[in-house]
């Protein structure tokens, strides 16, 4: 079973380390860039926005950043939408539907909340992630796609949810 639930402080320190994995290691994000300390500062993710994690058998597996407009972790979302990013889940249990569970809990938040849809930004090379987004109805919405710094193209996916 997977439990999702808000982070707690004394798991900041592994949900770094499976983000950082899942970005560097995936080769999405090259170690010395420096977005990689903005992936490995939970703390401060967890003071500005809310992380999500999703825990299997007691252990970390999984977890997710969730944005609302105009705060500091919300690159794309508009008003009435909801934005989440920093998707990870540990090598060891991808396949296990983990990251479909955490994109699904956002769009329960999302609902819950009265928002009228789920926004994110990915990569092109991030294929896994995409099937997830894609299975849960999220479409491009390539006028809203943005770089945020050159050379790196992140396309913009939304579920409507009214």
């Amino acid at each position: 079973m997977i439990e999702i639930r808000n982070a707690t402080p004394d798991e900041y320190e592994a949900v770094s380390d499976l983000t950082v994995i899942a970005y560097v290691g995936g080769g999405h994000v090259e170690a010395h860039d420096p977005y990689t300390n903005r992936l490995r500062d939970t703390a401060e993710r967890a003071d500005k926005a809310e992380v999500r994690v999703a825990v299997m058998a007691g252990r970390v597996v999984g977890s997710v950043t969730i944005a609302e407009p105009a705060s500091p972790y919300a690159d794309v979302a508009q008003p009435g939408e909801l934005e989440f990013r920093m998707l990870a889940v540990s090598p060891d249990a991808r396949g296990s539907g983990v990251g479909s569970a955490l994109v699904r809990h956002v769009l329960d938040t999302a609902y819950d909340r009265g928002d009228r849809a789920v926004v994110m930004s990915t990569q092109p090379d991030m294929e896994d992630a995409r099937r997830i987004y894609d299975r849960n109805g999220f479409v491009p919405v390539p006028d809203r796609n943005w770089a945020p710094v050159p050379g790196v193209e992140l396309t913009v996916l939304v579920r409507e949810l009214v």
